[in-house]
């Protein structure tokens, strides 16, 4: 089986676990520690970083899911106000985000604004596309077109690096839906060898480099 077969069957049998247990994420909510705020990519439920919740959560922090967010289908902008207004609505301070793809843009959206600047103290994010996605080009779908590296979003937050130094961004050796890779210019960036997008989500590796990142070790 090919790197790119096994990584989507990673992802949707992950889709048919959640389909068959029950995966509340009201109980990750317990915790002493610093909130984390997880913000999935496109097409994807709070689910894909379940492993990184869950992780989180036995260390200590309390873990918080937006519960409007459902597939992620809407754009950028629309998904941080829904990322904002949870944040006020539950009087969140000194948040770590934890995104994946798609989150990470919508996480440094969020980052951006003013209440953003006040409450986010930090952000993971693990195979985000921040110079977007050159596959984008080909794809004819409305809600991948915003990925195009010449979108005005991207574009926008390429141009905006002054919370890149508050940003950790974890990517897999080779990501076959982001060719342009996840190098974040100012930001602390680690690779991980591992292939994939989707594949690296529960592995060891990765649960404790970002475990690292947002304990500040």
């Amino acid at each position: 089986m090919s790197t790119r077969a096994f990584d989507y069957g990673w992802a949707y049998r992950l889709r048919l676990s959640r389909l068959r247990g029950n995966h509340d994420s009201s109980g990750l909510r317990e915790g002493r520690g610093s909130p984390v705020l997880l913000l999935p990519g496109v097409y994807e439920t709070w689910h894909f970083l379940e492993a990184v919740g869950t992780s989180l959560n036995r260390a200590g922090h309390p873990v918080h899911v937006v519960p409007t967010f459902g597939y992620n289908l809407r754009p950028i902008n629309e998904m941080a106000e829904l990322a904002h207004d949870y944040l006020v609505e539950r009087d969140l301070t000194d948040v770590a985000i934890v995104a994946h793809s798609k989150g990470g843009l919508i996480g440094k959206t969020l980052m951006l604004t003013t209440e953003g600047r006040a409450r986010v103290r930090s952000m993971v994010a693990i195979n985000s596309p921040f110079g977007g996605s050159d596959y984008a080009h080909i794809l004819p779908i409305r809600t991948l077109r915003e990925f195009v590296p010449t979108n005005e979003t991207i574009r926008a937050l390429a141009r905006n690096a002054e919370v890149n130094s508050r940003i950790t961004s974890i990517y897999a050796q080779w990501d076959p839906i982001i060719p342009n890779g996840s190098f974040l210019e100012g930001a602390t960036n680690l690779e991980l060898p591992s292939r994939g997008h989707f594949r690296l989500l529960d592995r060891p590796d990765l649960l404790d480099a970002v475990a690292r990142s947002i304990d500040g070790a």
